[in-house]
């Protein structure tokens, strides 16, 4: 016989019970109704959105849940749904997967293995499960894992054990860049292990810092794949299974990996229209200062929103060159985004008058500078509350390290793109984009880097060139290396006693910046959590 089993990659919003119910009764309803699927496969937790973090601890969050469940499994017929929620039993958290089938709650099977690990706290909020859950699907015994299951040994054994011919495996697996890799590597070890083939759900979509990339597949009993959805695509697709003995997937729909640098790239975009569209605002604004951040940040805000939503503000100072102003222009008008022009020189003047009784006497440093960034932060800030646009910093993860940023200043706002972005990364993100269309002129991606605060200002001032700060920054700030080991590896140790400094002297400031797009292996923020106040020097 042959079985069908429709992938349900979809979008959910955290904490949306009614409205993610509502969204798996369609997926369901068209699962049966179209695609003659005899089950449909939702993500981990969808019903309450991932990651719900503290809604869990609100006993009238989970009393919501259970009603909405039942309320959903009373609406199914003709089709069994799988789908993720989070269950109070004996008055303790799990997190679940329930079988609905004609109207009632089949089988519920609740998650082993509680990551605790990077941008993970599940321990926080979950009891773990124990016992293995197959239950017969058009005679078929399939058993159901969740997410971390598949990466310890244990839950899918169980499974297979228990006599599953087929594993569902349902997740909301956060995307870092080459994390589909690691993922069917992982896969294919249980799999090959167990003999049995698996089916593999994930989300989609951006969540705060968090953005699931889907690429949901299916896997046969020799490790092979046979199915890929494509990364971030809503996809509700079919899956075929011929049964007897054995259960063997019907190679189907095959999407190619993409690229690294398309897949970075796709993450950026989904994190911003996710985090401005499910946030509710009407669009967003940024400081156009014609440097290569500003502008990958522009472009991805525009393929994100479309060039109506994005408006720009460019604000020239004293210090700022003609060819800034000229180049951020040609990008604003080669979008089609409308843009403003309002220098800073009244304001900063201003300023500096106000506190010239108060500063006599001393020489001008990094206080005058950051009182011209404090005076954009404040444009911008306007015309985020004015028209109820998200404010997007553009600052990347290169100065957000060591501190190359200005609180209240180029750090306002609401969501950074380019938080987790080293400066070498936005070089690669701008030359892939321009490959696609040219939009960031080819003097801005060429042109040295500069904050245009002071005369004749470039970064290589204050930083070490982004060639030798960049991968400083990811052995210490990701690998957590010592300054001996990145010493060892070939770096200036001057030059990392240097970074490292900074690193670490910086914490403050991190805490107080915005969100942004998590796409490396280590972000700040969920990932890396270090003191402030901290007496331990190296």
């Amino acid at each position: 016989m042959n079985l069908r089993i429709a992938i349900a990659q979809l979008d959910f919003l955290v904490g949306d019970l009614r409205g993610n119910a509502d969204r798996i009764l369609q997926a369901a309803r068209e699962a049966r109704d179209r695609l003659r699927a005899h089950a449909v496969v939702f993500p981990e937790l969808c019903l309450a959105g991932y990651p719900p973090e503290d809604l869990i601890l609100r006993c009238d969050f989970l009393a919501q849940a259970e009603r909405t469940l039942d309320d959903i499994a009373s609406q199914v017929h003709g089709i069994d749904v799988i789908v993720g929620f989070p269950e109070r039993r004996a008055g303790m958290p799990y997190n679940s997967a329930a079988v609905l089938r004609e109207g009632k709650i089949h089988a519920v099977y609740r998650k082993h293995a509680l990551p605790n690990y990077g941008v993970f706290d599940e321990k926080r909020y979950f009891l773990p499960g124990s016992e293995p859950c197959v239950f017969d699907l058009c005679g078929v015994p399939v058993g159901i894992t969740i997410c971390e299951d598949l990466w310890l040994p244990g839950a899918v054994e169980q499974a297979a054990e228990a006599g599953a011919k087929l594993i569902l495996n349902i997740n909301a697996s956060p995307y870092h860049a080459n994390k589909l890799k690691e993922r069917e590597a992982v896969a294919r070890e249980r799999v090959v292990l167990t003999g049995v083939p698996l089916v593999y759900v994930n989300l989609i979509g951006g969540q705060d810092e968090l953005v699931f990339d889907g690429a949901s597949f299916v896997m046969n009993r020799e490790g092979s794949v046979t199915f890929r959805a494509p990364e971030f695509e809503e996809s509700l697709l079919p899956v075929d299974f011929v049964c007897g003995d054995r259960v063997e997937p019907v190679a189907s729909d095959l999407a190619e990996p993409l690229p690294e640098i398309a897949s970075v790239y796709k993450a950026l975009v989904t994190g911003i229209r996710d985090y401005v569209s499910k946030n509710r605002f009407e669009g967003a604004v940024l400081g156009l200062s014609g440097g290569i951040d500003s502008a990958l940040t522009l472009v991805l805000a525009t393929d994100a929103l479309g060039a109506d939503q994005v408006e720009c503000v460019l604000m020239p100072s004293r210090y700022t060159a003609a060819i800034s102003v000229e180049d951020a222009r040609l990008e604003a008008e080669t979008l089609g985004c409308r843009y403003h022009i309002i220098p800073i020189e009244p304001a900063f003047d201003a300023f500096l008058g106000m506190l010239e009784e108060s500063f006599a006497g001393m020489p001008p440093d990094t206080t005058e500078e950051n009182i011209q960034a404090r005076c954009r932060g404040i444009i911008l800030m306007a015309f985020s509350n004015k028209k109820r646009k998200i404010l997007l910093t553009t600052g990347n993860k290169s100065e957000m390290s060591v501190g190359y940023a200005t609180l209240y200043g180029d750090m306002a706002g609401g969501f950074a793109p380019l938080k987790d972005v080293p400066k070498l990364l936005v070089y690669r993100l701008a030359e892939y984009r321009n490959s696609l269309s040219p939009i960031i002129p080819q003097r801005v991606i060429e042109r040295a880097p500069s904050a245009e605060l002071r005369p004749n200002q470039k970064d290589e001032d204050s930083l070490p060139p982004y060639s030798i700060l960049d991968p400083i920054l990811e052995m210490y700030v990701e690998q957590d290396k010592s300054v001996e080991d990145i010493a060892a590896a070939g770096f200036p140790e001057h030059e990392v006693v240097r970074v490292t400094r900074m690193v670490d002297s910086n914490e403050y400031k991190r805490r107080q910046a915005p969100p942004g797009v998590k796409i490396t292996r280590r972000a700040f923020g969920r990932d890396r959590r270090y003191p402030i106040t901290s007496g331990y020097r190296r």
